[in-house]
């Protein structure tokens, strides 16, 4: 499944380009040379040969790593904790580095301590070395909030069973494509743990034979649902100061960089190319056209070709993953040009809030999305 955004070619690449520029960390001069020119299955192959065979550290020495890699005031004094944080607010409770530390385990509560998190669990790579101790997916967290998500894979949650003081939601999976219990963090981290998985399906790209794997990855290569999703996050929650810092401080300890932090842009030249060349969006298969008007209010036309007559799906998501409306559900079309509109309702009629809204497109085989923005009047 790809996940295919028509804005990427203009805005969206620019606006990572920037992003990335802005925020920028300091890979080595030709770090990333290896790489250029590259798209696709080659490029992540080149740069797991770049960041590979980094320098190994003890599991107790990842206690001492946080003191640089997650310094929350650049003092050495409180732990940065995505799991407690609050972006622009005052966090319900806070860990001082060292002193509030956690080596068993285990919490009563939350505020009690922190420990160190594995954002992608051991579990799903045996606890082997050296995944174990790679500080790029490990982060401390408060151990409570640890332990409550367990090994469940990230996702979206609608209807949580339990919320966190600062708001993360544990529950049934509301993103499409898995339904099982997942673990999603706030909006203001989903890009960094995001970037993470990034960094681990392709640090460990061809050396997961004997990873258990989980509901978000087939070893290290992740589910067609997690791809979208964490494509998703990486879109709405762009690489922040605070992550390239830490890229600068686990290079000075590991020898390696995570390329999506220093070249956000990667995350499509790798997953979906195509979507970054000029020209339509297309596959082998069906081109799916930008929406007219857009940005738009009230109502907005949907064209798509099809080479070939299919059956076809066609759906909308808010920003967060969540289902709006089914336009179409499998429907046997045939070939040539359509148009759809929506009527800027969601299934039960409602008017849709202004914002950023995914259709996608779904034949057999293939799934092409495009980003549409709904605006008030």
């Amino acid at each position: 499944m790809k996940f295919r955004i028509s804005w990427l070619r203009g805005v969206a690449l620019a606006f990572f380009l920037f992003i990335s520029a802005l925020a920028s960390a300091d890979p080595p001069p030709g770090y990333y040379d290896p790489a250029d020119g590259l798209t696709g299955p080659a490029l992540q192959e080149a740069l797991h040969d770049i960041i590979d065979n980094h320098t190994y550290i003890s599991y107790s020495a990842i206690w001492d790593a946080f003191y640089t890699t997650d310094d929350r005031y650049g003092n050495e004094e409180i732990v940065w904790d995505m799991y407690s944080d609050t972006p622009g607010q005052t966090p319900p409770y806070e860990y001082t580095l060292g002193d509030d530390q956690n080596q068993s385990g285990s919490a009563s509560g939350e505020g009690e301590t922190y420990n160190r998190e594995h954002s992608w669990p051991k579990s799903w790579f045996n606890d082997d070395w050296p995944m174990n101790t790679d500080l790029f997916h490990i982060v401390p967290t408060d151990t409570y909030v640890n332990s409550k998500r367990g090994n469940e894979p990230y996702g979206e949650v609608s209807s949580p069973a339990w919320v966190s003081e600062n708001g993360s939601r544990l529950g049934p999976c509301s993103y499409p494509g898995y339904t099982g219990t997942a673990f999603e963090p706030i909006d203001g981290y989903k890009g960094d743990f995001a970037r993470n998985y990034f960094y681990m399906a392709t640090r460990y790209l061809g050396e997961d034979g004997d990873w258990p794997g989980s509901a978000m990855a087939d070893g290290a290569v992740l589910t067609p649902w997690a791809e979208e999703m964490l494509i998703g996050w990486h879109i709405s929650d762009p690489v922040s100061t605070k992550e390239t810092d830490r890229n600068d401080a686990v290079y000075a300890i590991q020898n390696n960089r995570n390329p999506f932090i220093d070249h956000p842009e990667y995350v499509f030249w790798i997953y979906d190319p195509t979507s970054v060349e000029g020209g339509e969006f297309q596959t082998a298969s069906v081109t799916l056209h930008q929406n007219v008007p857009n940005p738009f209010n009230g109502m907005t036309t949907i064209g798509f070709t099809l080479p070939q007559a299919a059956m076809v799906t066609i759906t909308v998501y808010d920003i967060s993953g969540k289902l709006v409306n089914t336009l179409i559900e499998h429907s046997q079309l045939s070939s040539g040009n359509h148009d759809l509109i929506w009527s800027g309702r969601t299934a039960t009629g409602v008017p849709a809030s202004a914002g950023i809204y995914f259709c996608r497109l779904s034949t057999p085989g293939e799934t092409i999305t495009l980003r549409m923005l709904m605006v008030s009047e």
